[in-house]
């Protein structure tokens, strides 16, 4: 008996558990153990338990770009490039339909200069009146004269930076006014994590509860960055060390966002954010925010 015993005991839990929910015990009536069932239920415990304990909290942050909307302006190398291509399309192109159309109304209007002229030679032309491809030239310039294109800087709205509509060859990032301890800080729209939601729930939750309501696409589940910043030592404890802010990614998804004129948003480049970000606040947003 001693021996049976001394083997048992030498097992692991783990096995013991096992050969138990196969004996004919567990057939009569009481229920079977599983190894499963113990292991969720102790991750289950340990997750509420440190998301209890923990001592930071948990924020989630939009950042709501526009993209730009015209083609940006090409630098002096660029546009050298685009003419020389331009000179080698045409050098090694064929001839169109209006030019070859050009030739033709030059060698006739020649053959009609000549003293030996003879009318009835043209036959498609006899009796019709001429309209050359220079006049067609003439009336397309004049034409052209008259289209006036819409201005690509506007100084008005540019220099407005509430309007999504400034800057339109710029990728623009939203930046709203939020209150931080006993200041105002210009931050990407953030919102703190409530339990029983995801991260991008909490993200989409902060830019719905911006008084324009803008309508944008997430792009993903995983947020793009993070920072976390702790309090001051003043009021720091050991259940609330600091906070950490997870970024995700949003595209506007309207053309023309409405405005709203009281409330603190401000629309601005890249090479703009140092002017309104805190510089360790800055680091982190400069590193997923790439200007097209």
């Amino acid at each position: 008996m001693a021996a049976p015993c001394r083997r048992m005991a030498s097992r692991p839990l783990f096995q013991f558990l096992t050969c138990f929910s196969r004996t004919a015990v567990g057939n009569t009536g009481f229920r079977q153990f599983s190894t499963a069932s113990v292991c969720r239920a102790t991750l289950q415990v340990k997750n509420v338990t440190e998301r209890a304990s923990s001592p930071w909290t948990l924020m989630a942050a939009v950042c709501l770009q526009r993209l730009p909307v015209i083609t940006a302006d090409g630098s002096p190398i660029e546009q050298e490039f685009k003419n020389m291509l331009l000179q080698m399309e045409m050098e090694k192109s064929v001839m169109s339909d209006h030019e070859l159309r050009l030739l033709d109304d030059a060698e006739r209007l020649r053959r009609k200069q000549s003293a030996d002229y003879d009318s009835d030679e043209e036959e498609d032309h006899g009796k019709q009146d001429i309209l050359l491809g220079q006049d067609l030239e003439d009336a397309w310039e004049q034409k052209l004269h008259r289209f006036q294109p819409a201005p690509r800087a506007r100084a008005d709205v540019d220099e407005d930076l509430t309007s999504a509509q400034r800057c339109l060859a710029d990728l623009l990032v939203l930046l709203a006014e939020q209150q931080v301890g006993d200041e105002k800080l210009w931050l990407l729209p953030q919102t703190q994590w409530q339990e029983g939601e995801t991260l991008r729930q909490t993200a989409e939750r902060a830019l719905a509860s911006l008084p324009a309501g803008f309508k944008a696409t997430f792009l993903g589940n995983a947020p793009c960055g993070v920072y976390k910043y702790k309090l001051p030592k003043a009021v720091r404890t050991e259940s609330s060390v600091g906070t950490k802010v997870f970024f995700f990614k949003a595209i506007l998804s309207d053309s023309a966002p409405p405005k709203a004129p009281n409330a603190p948003l401000l629309w601005v480049k890249k090479s703009e954010l140092q002017q309104y970000l805190k510089p360790a606040y800055m680091m982190k947003v400069d590193r997923f925010i790439l200007a097209v």
